[in-house]
C-alpha cells in the first residue's frame, strides 16, 4: 500500500515538480475520505537545495526517509554533473525492496544512473529523450508518451506530465476513485488523452542535406501533390531504387516516412492556426481524404485532428 512518500530534490530542483508532488502527496485530504500520505523531501544530508528559480528549499529530512517510502521520486535537478552516490544507492535499495522508483522529466538521468532503466521502457521530457538514449543505451526510450510504468519503475515526460504519473501511480495504487477525487481536487483532468508526441516543436522545414535539398523544398512547397516514391525519384532524375538508398543516407530516413511525417506537421499547424475544416486539411496536406489523415496524424500523435485542434488551436487567430 503507498502509505509513504519521499522525493529526493537534487541542485537546481525544478519547483513545478517538486510542487505537483508535494500537492500530490503531501496535501491532507482526510477530511475529505482521501488517503493520507507520509510525505517527505529529502535532500544529501538534509543540506538546502538551489532551485532552477533562483532560490533555495530547506528540507527537514536526509536520505534516510527514502531507505522507508514506498515511494521514492526523484523530480527535475540539473543533469550536467551525476547525481551523488548516495542518491545512486538509496535508489538502488528502494528498487530491490521493491518499492515504487519515479523519475520525473530529468529525474529519469538519476534512474538511469543507478541503473534502474537497463531494459526497461522508460520517459523523459521531449528535449531530453535523445540525450537519455545516448546516456543509456540499455534503455528503452519512448519520447511519445506522457509517462511510463514499466514494472515498479515510474518515468514521466516534462513538466505537467508529473501530474499525470502521479494520478497514475494513485490509480493504480488506491483505484481511480480516489485519482479523480484528487485530480478534480487539483481542477486537472483524471486522464489526458494523447502523448507527448503532439507537444513537440517541430516546424515544418526541409532537412539539409547534399544533393536532394532542391527536391525536398519543392515537395515541401506542394505537399497537396499526389508525390510518391516514383514521381519523386523521377523528378531527381534517379531510379526509385537508387532514388530510396540516396535518400536514406542523405536524411536518415525513408522518402515515404519523410513525406508522411512533414504532411502531418503541416496539418498540425493549419489545425492550430486556421479554421479549415478536417477535409479541407486532408486536401491542402496530400492526404487526400480526412480517414487517411486521422490514421496517420493518430499513428504520429497518439491522437485525433480534432482532439488535438481542441488543445492547440490559437483562439485569437481563428476568430481574427
Amino acid at each position: 500500500m503507498l502509505r509513504r512518500v519521499a522525493v529526493i530534490a537534487l541542485h537546481e530542483v525544478s519547483v513545478f515538480e517538486l510542487g505537483v508532488f508535494s500537492e500530490l502527496f503531501g496535501y491532507d485530504r482526510t477530511a475529505e475520505g482521501l488517503p493520507a500520505y507520509d510525505f517527505a523531501v529529502c535532500t544529501v544530508g538534509g543540506a538546502p537545495v538551489r532551485t532552477h528559480a533562483g532560490f533555495s528549499v530547506f528540507p527537514e529530512h536526509d536520505l534516510a526517509a527514502a531507505d522507508e517510502a514506498d515511494l521514492v521520486a526523484v523530480v527535475p535537478y540539473d543533469t550536467s554533473a551525476p547525481p551523488p552516490a548516495e542518491v545512486i544507492d538509496v535508489l538502488r535499495r528502494a528498487e530491490a525492496r521493491g518499492a515504487w522508483v519515479a523519475g520525473v522529466c530529468t529525474g529519469a538521468f538519476a534512474l538511469g544512473a543507478a541503473g534502474l532503466l537497463d531494459g526497461r521502457r522508460c520517459t523523459t521530457h521531449w528535449r531530453h529523450t535523445d540525450r537519455l538514449a545516448a546516456t543509456f543505451p540499455a534503455a528503452e526510450v519512448d519520447p511519445g508518451v506522457l509517462y511510463v510504468a514499466d514494472g515498479r519503475v515510474l518515468t514521466s515526460a516534462g513538466t505537467a506530465a508529473a501530474v499525470d504519473c502521479g494520478l497514475h501511480l494513485i490509480r493504480l495504487e488506491q483505484g481511480s476513485a480516489v485519482a479523480t477525487q484528487i485530480a478534480r481536487r487539483m481542477v486537472v483532468p483524471p486522464h489526458r488523452d494523447g502523448g507527448q508526441a503532439q507537444y513537440i516543436e517541430t516546424p515544418v522545414r526541409a532537412v539539409e542535406c547534399e544533393t536532394l535539398q532542391p527536391l525536398l523544398t519543392e515537395v515541401l512547397a506542394t505537399l497537396d501533390s499526389p508525390h510518391t516514391v516514383d514521381t519523386m525519384a523521377a523528378r531527381a532524375l534517379m531510379a526509385p531504387r537508387t532514388f530510396a538508398r540516396k535518400f536514406r543516407a542523405e536524411t536518415g530516413t525513408t522518402p515515404h516516412d519523410w513525406l508522411t511525417g512533414q504532411r502531418v506537421l503541416l496539418a498540425r499547424r493549419l489545425l492550430e492556426e486556421t479554421g479549415l475544416g478536417v477535409d479541407a486539411i486532408a486536401g491542402r496536406t496530400g492526404f487526400g481524404t480526412a480517414a487517411n489523415l486521422r490514421h496517420h496524424f493518430g499513428q504520429r500523435l497518439g491522437t485525433t485532428p480534432q482532439a488535438y485542434r481542441a488543445t492547440f488551436r490559437d483562439r485569437y487567430v481563428a476568430s481574427a
